[in-house]
């Protein structure tokens, strides 16, 4: 984004002009959306990621039905 300082602008209206045209093209929030994307996690480590998840609840079950918890 490129903004050239007209003859006798003030400072303030250039920035206030910057601002407003980085606003209008929509760069700021594209940033902000990507910023905290994260990537997809691959078809396996999301099996696993199942597969933990099932044997931990069972324990979990387990363990309250013995009275642990």
């Amino acid at each position: 984004m490129e903004v050239k300082k007209r003859e006798g602008e003030s400072p303030m209206s250039l920035i206030y002009r910057f601002t407003r045209r980085t606003q209008q093209s929509g760069v700021l929030r594209e940033a902000r959306k990507r910023r905290f994307r994260s990537r997809s996690t691959s078809r396996i480590k999301r099996k696993l990621s199942a597969l933990h998840r099932e044997v931990k609840r069972k324990e979990f079950v387990k363990a309250k039905k013995l009275g642990v918890i």
